[in-house]
C-alpha cells in the first residue's frame, strides 16, 4: 500500500482533554518559576475562551469572528492511503457545522490527496477559498504529481462552481477575494518550486479572466484590505536583477513601482489600514515602508518568521519560524519610519521581543479581526485554542 504525500507522524493521544489541560498547567507552572523580564504577565491558559479538540491543519477567522478550520483525515483505498481534510465552521456561539466531508471531495479520475494550506474569507463573510496542497498518482506508473489548487465554497457548505464548471481552480496558490465578493486573484507557478509566480484572476460567474499582468513574474503578492489593489514583489524570470516593490491595480493594468529592494526573502504583508507594508530582506531583517511616502522606511533585526500586525500598526506579533513550524510568539515593537538618506545605509534597529503565552511554542496563530482574541494551534495533537489577546 502506497501512502501519498502530506502524511504526518502521529503522536499518542492523551486519554482525555482534562488530562491534556492538566499537563499544560504543569508546564505553565514550571515556566512561571523562571524569571524572564521579557515575558508577558501570567495568563490562565488552561481556560481558553474556545477550544477545538481536533487535528487542525489550517484555520481562519471570518470577519464576524466565526472560525473555518480543516481537520486531517486519512482515507484508505485498495492501493493507497489518501490524506484529505474535512472542512468545518465554528459559529460564534460554539456550534459547529461540517462544510466539506473529506471522502466526498474528488478531483479527476486519479487518486487524489490534499491538505488545506490556508483559508481566505470574502469581504462579505459568506464565501471561502481553501488553498490546497494537492498530490495525485498515476495508477499505471505510480508517479505522483504535486500541485496547488483553490477550492471555493460558501459558509453553508455548498461548493461554488466557476462559470458552472468545477469548484476547484487548478494551479492556484494563495488565492484571495476581491471586494466585489465574486472575483479571485491567485498565483500560478512560473518557476518551480515556489520560486516565481504569475498573477491570475477568476470570476465565479464568468470563469477565468485575462490577467492584466500576463508575462510578469512575482515572488509574492499581498492584497490591500477592502480595496482593488495589492502590493507585490516583482522579479524578472531570469532572477538576475533586483526585486522591485510594486503597487498593483487589480482591475486594470495600472501599477506603480514603490522601491527597488536590497533583498527579498518573503513574508510580504500589508498593514490593516493599507498605509504600510512589511517584508523580510533576508532571514534576519524586516523592512517596513510607508506606501504613501515610500522613502520613509525602517529596518529591524527580528529573525525570520510569520507575523501579524497589531491594530495600531505599532508592532507585530511574530512566530520566529517558517510557516507551519512550531515556535514561540513574541510582540516586536516596530521602529519609527524615517526618510532614507541618499548614499547612506538605513540603520537596523534590534528591538527586544516580548514573549507571550509563557513562551510556549505554537504551530500556527491568528489574531481575530476585532483584535481582541488570539487563536493558536498547539504542537502534537494540534488542537486549536482561543484566548484573549495578550497585550504585553
Amino acid at each position: 500500500m502506497i501512502h501519498l504525500p502530506f502524511c504526518r507522524s502521529r503522536h499518542s493521544p492523551l486519554a482525555t482533554r482534562h488530562f491534556f489541560l492538566r499537563a499544560l498547567c504543569a508546564v505553565f507552572v514550571l515556566c512561571a518559576l523562571c524569571v524572564n523580564p521579557s515575558s508577558s504577565p501570567a495568563q490562565n491558559l488552561d481556560k481558553p475562551l474556545q477550544s477545538i479538540d481536533e487535528d487542525i491543519t489550517a484555520f481562519a477567522f471570518a470577519p464576524d469572528g466565526r472560525i473555518v478550520y480543516a481537520v486531517n483525515r486519512n482515507l484508505k483505498t485498495k492501493h493507497f492511503v489518501l490524506e484529505h481534510d474535512d472542512i468545518w465552521l465554528q459559529e460564534t456561539n460554539g456550534k459547529r457545522h461540517r462544510l466539506i466531508e473529506a471522502q466526498k471531495l474528488t478531483h479527476g479520475s486519479e487518486p487524489f490527496s490534499y491538505i488545506v494550506d490556508s483559508f481566505g474569507w470574502s469581504p462579505n463573510g459568506h464565501m471561502i477559498v481553501a488553498n490546497l496542497l494537492a498530490s495525485s498518482v498515476e495508477e499505471d506508473s505510480g508517479r505522483s504529481n504535486d500541485s496547488f489548487m483553490a477550492l471555493l465554497l460558501d459558509d453553508s457548505g455548498h461548493e461554488i462552481k466557476i462559470d458552472k464548471g468545477e469548484s476547484i481552480i487548478t494551479d492556484a496558490a494563495r488565492a484571495f477575494w476581491l471586494p466585489d465578493n465574486g472575483t479571485l486573484a491567485y498565483l500560478s507557478e512560473a518557476i518551480k518550486p515556489r520560486m516565481l509566480f504569475n498573477l491570475k484572476f477568476a470570476n465565479i460567474g464568468t470563469g477565468k479572466l485575462k490577467s492584466f499582468y500576463e508575462g510578469r513574474t512575482f515572488r509574492d503578492v499581498a492584497p490591500v484590505r477592502g480595496m482593488n489593489f495589492a502590493v507585490a514583489i516583482e522579479q524578472e524570470r531570469g532572477m538576475i536583477g533586483p526585486c522591485r516593490l510594486q503597487y498593483l491595480d487589480l482591475v486594470s493594468d495600472n501599477d506603480t513601482e514603490i522601491a527597488t529592494l536590497d533583498g527579498c526573502e518573503g513574508g510580504l504583508s500589508v498593514s490593516p489600514s493599507g498605509k504600510k507594508v512589511a517584508y523580510f530582506l533576508d532571514k534576519e531583517v524586516l523592512e517596513v515602508r510607508d506606501l504613501y511616502a515610500p522613502t520613509h522606511v525602517a529596518r529591524a533585526r527580528v529573525g525570520f518568521g510569520t507575523f501579524q500586525w497589531s491594530g495600531d500598526e505599532s508592532r507585530i506579533l511574530l512566530k520566529r519560524a517558517f510557516e507551519k513550524k512550531s515556535a514561540e510568539l513574541v510582540w516586536v515593537d516596530l521602529p519609527p519610519l524615517a526618510a532614507a538618506q541618499k548614499n547612506q545605509a538605513i540603520p537596523i534597529v534590534q528591538p527586544t521581543p516580548t514573549l507571550i503565552l509563557h513562551g510556549l511554542t505554537f504551530r500556527d496563530f491568528a489574531i481575530s479581526p476585532d483584535g481582541r482574541n488570539l487563536a493558536v494551534v498547539i504542537p502534537g495533537k494540534r488542537n486549536l485554542l482561543v484566548f484573549p489577546l495578550p497585550q504585553r
